[in-house]
């Protein structure tokens, strides 16, 4: 079949499984080029289809030479319904991973559950016998608990609505949005998801099983972003969220034997989630002009690769800040990139857009999650949407 990318606003419903593969081969290569790391070589990647994991996943894999275990929650083709990207950029990884000598096996359900928890255990006692690091990279609207409760997060202010301006992804025009403020129950479900609970019964399930080896790493990711954004983000119930992660790390660094936990704070990217946020696709868009502009531009792999080289495993001590987290939005968020960002806010209007801003750059990175317009891809070309993740079809 001949696969096109079907977008609605914010939301794209199909992937290209040859632009996919296309996609990771180049991530890959990108870290085959790089300087090598003295690093873990046995790693459990929790959420490793897209973004900051699959590219965690190559990097542990190519820079350190780590066997991967990954879990993803993606769907295969069904008719004439493609995969979801994630399958696609999974499948590409497993079958390009093996062939250079690696072992790259993926379990696919729900992370939150206890089940899946207790196949990671019993994959990694049958095949690596130990990891030494887990990276925890999950992102999910709603979370089923040990209390057998779904919690649902919401991405919302908190004490007081905010208006500023957004660019409405149909149609490419300058407008105004307002969130408005959570409730406290929204705040505490919020925190039930992406807070760092889940996170805990992880780290707590290896150690107790015996597959967490002495001196593990564990990392989790965040954002935090400029001013512009703290009251959807720092301020926001998802603030609310990551603060709860952040103690997450040190009650995990604390309280459970030999295992080091640390929260990396990751640069503003595209991703499906980012979309459908008011402020940030505008936000995204202008940073991304001045980042290339002073040449210090980065995506997800060229981060996480910097991170495992430089932060994780630089031969020393981990690099942090005061706070223990790991800063990896350090270029976003310097001083020269952001009063560029906000000169440009200020200035901007419908009719100089598209001159202050690099939204063609957002709309191709938006694309590229999904395998299109991805260089030397043939997308006229007659394609087999059923691709198969090798570790999961031998099951």
């Amino acid at each position: 079949m001949v696969i096109e990318p079907k977008v609605k606003a914010f939301i794209c419903t199909t992937a290209h499984p040859a632009g996919c593969r296309a996609a990771v081969q180049a991530q890959i290569d990108y870290v085959k080029a790089q300087p090598k790391t003295e690093g873990p070589k046995k790693v459990l990647v929790i959420g490793c289809s897209m973004g900051y994991g699959l590219a965690s996943r190559i990097a542990a894999a190519y820079s350190c030479g780590a066997d991967t275990l990954g879990i993803i929650f993606d769907k295969p083709a069904k008719g004439k319904r493609t995969a979801t990207a994630g399958w696609y950029n999974t499948a590409a990884f497993e079958e390009i991973a093996t062939a250079d000598g690696l072992y790259a096996k993926t379990l696919n359900g729900d992370a939150y559950s206890a089940e899946m928890k207790e196949q990671t255990i019993e994959t990694i006692k049958k095949d690596l016998g130990q990891v030494d690091m887990v990276i925890y990279s999950i992102a999910a609207p709603r979370r089923t608990a040990p209390d057998g409760v779904t919690y649902k997060s919401v991405l919302k202010t908190t004490g007081e609505s905010y208006t500023n301006r957004t660019i409405d992804l149909r149609n490419n025009q300058l407008m105004e949005a307002t969130i408005e403020p959570a409730t406290d129950e929204e705040i505490q479900n919020t925190i039930k998801v992406m807070g760092g609970e889940d996170w805990i019964l992880w780290i707590k399930a290896l150690k107790e099983a015996g597959v967490l080896a002495d001196g593990a790493k564990t990392v989790a990711y965040s954002y935090i972003g400029p001013e512009l954004t703290y009251p959807i983000y720092k301020e926001g119930s998802i603030g609310q969220a990551k603060k709860d992660l952040y103690a997450s790390a040190d009650k995990i660094q604390a309280e459970i034997d030999g295992v080091e936990a640390y929260v990396s704070v990751n640069k503003a990217v595209v991703t499906q989630s980012s979309a459908a946020i008011p402020i940030v696709p505008l936000y995204l868009a202008i940073l991304f002009k001045v980042m290339k502009e002073q040449k210090v531009q980065e995506g997800c792999i060229e981060q996480m690769y910097r991170m495992i080289h430089d932060r994780l495993c630089n031969g020393g001590a981990v690099v942090t800040d005061e706070n223990r987290l790991i800063r990896m939005d350090d270029w976003e968020m310097e001083p020269k990139v952001q009063e560029a960002v906000a000169e440009i806010w200020q200035k901007i209007d419908q009719d100089n857009l598209e001159e202050v801003t690099d939204l063609e750059g957002y709309w191709r990175e938006f694309y590229e999650i999904f395998g299109f317009r991805i260089d030397g891809v043939d997308y006229g070309a007659d394609v087999d949407a059923d691709v198969q993740i090798p570790s999961i079809a031998a099951e």
